[in-house]
């Protein structure tokens, strides 16, 4: 299909630089392309956030993130603002500030320190590396538009850390479906993963398999133990804890009915005590648990106690160990 232009309409023309047609299409954002063509057609005059707001359909803060952005990639002159009346000064920059930035980047080596690369390095390293340039595709299908700190991000953890593109893509993907892409979470599991050397497609899917699992399990614990936040670090141990030993949820439940019974709060040391108890008593069911009770209760019945009578945490354990 070929496409012809209006020539009735280059009467009145604006210039907009190559280096945003060979650099930043792909870079920048709908808002921000949007917000450069009105500045570039406002040339010579003042415009306010508000009114870039008004003429593209972006919010004022994204037209002033949108001017950062041109400025720290030198389409837009930095001292074109005015920050008493928060008025943009639209600036058409000359050739040299244009195409000085692309002379001046160089290829950023792997590095353990966090850095803040500008859009115009970031353009540089997608050029120049393939695998980045893919890993960022994918990423903006699962995340939607990457913002700076993400695509340094991206960056960091496949240079520094190392992971293969699969990986990291693997890693979003179980984020976004938890719905938790900050990236300082990200980053953290990334961190966790490299150091645990899960860096091929096939690690990094059985170990997101044992993440949502584990999840899972604490998800039922909360509906379990009514709760209404999330465990906190202590509570996470013991949630492990009685997963890797094999507790069914059903049992962790009726150790938490017996610990309100007892002391009328959760307590998550109070509930481990029972479990253990009955670990080692060789109880793995509710059903063995009522059924040494039951068995304990006719005892007690048969040396003239009372069948109601309440018995505490110690004497239940002791009964529970001889039997």
């Amino acid at each position: 299909m070929e496409f012809k232009t209006n020539s009735g309409i280059w009467g009145t023309m604006f210039g907009v630089p190559c280096i945003v047609a060979d650099n930043f299409l792909k870079l920048a954002t709908g808002e921000q392309i949007k917000v450069l063509l009105y500045i570039l057609r406002c040339s010579g005059k003042n415009c306010t956030e508000e009114e870039i707001a008004q003429n593209t359909g972006v919010s004022p803060q994204q037209a002033a993130d949108a001017v950062m952005f041109w400025q720290q990639v030198n389409v837009l002159a930095p001292e074109s603002i005015s920050p008493q009346s928060s008025t943009i000064m639209t600036q058409t920059p000359t050739a040299q500030s244009v195409q000085q930035p692309a002379a001046e980047v160089k290829k950023t080596p792997p590095t353990n320190q966090r850095q803040s690369l500008k859009p115009t390095e970031i353009a540089r390293i997608m050029k120049d590396s393939p695998d980045i340039s893919e890993l960022f595709k994918t990423a903006e299908g699962i995340l939607g538009t990457l913002n700076n700190t993400q695509q340094n991000s991206l960056i960091w953890m496949f240079n520094y850390l190392g992971l293969k593109k699969e990986v990291i893509i693997t890693l979003l993907s179980y984020c976004s479906g938890i719905e938790k892409t900050n990236v300082n979470y990200i980053e953290k599991i990334a961190c966790d993963w490299s150091e645990n050397e899960i860096n091929t497609l096939d690690s990094a899917q059985q170990e997101v398999s044992r993440m949502s699992e584990s999840r899972e399990y604490t998800s039922k614990i909360m509906r379990a133990f009514e709760m209404k936040r999330r465990p906190t670090a202590k509570q996470s141990e013991f949630i492990s804890q009685w997963k890797n030993i094999g507790f069914s949820i059903e049992l962790i439940h009726y150790a938490y009915e017996k610990t309100i019974e007892q002391i009328d709060k959760l307590s998550f040391e109070y509930i481990n005590k029972i479990l253990l108890s009955w670990r080692n008593s060789g109880y793995a069911s509710v059903k063995d648990v009522k059924n040494a009770e039951s068995n304990y209760k006719k005892k007690k019945k048969s040396t003239s106690k009372s069948d109601d009578d309440d018995f505490d945490i110690e004497e239940y354990k002791l009964l529970v160990n001889k039997f």
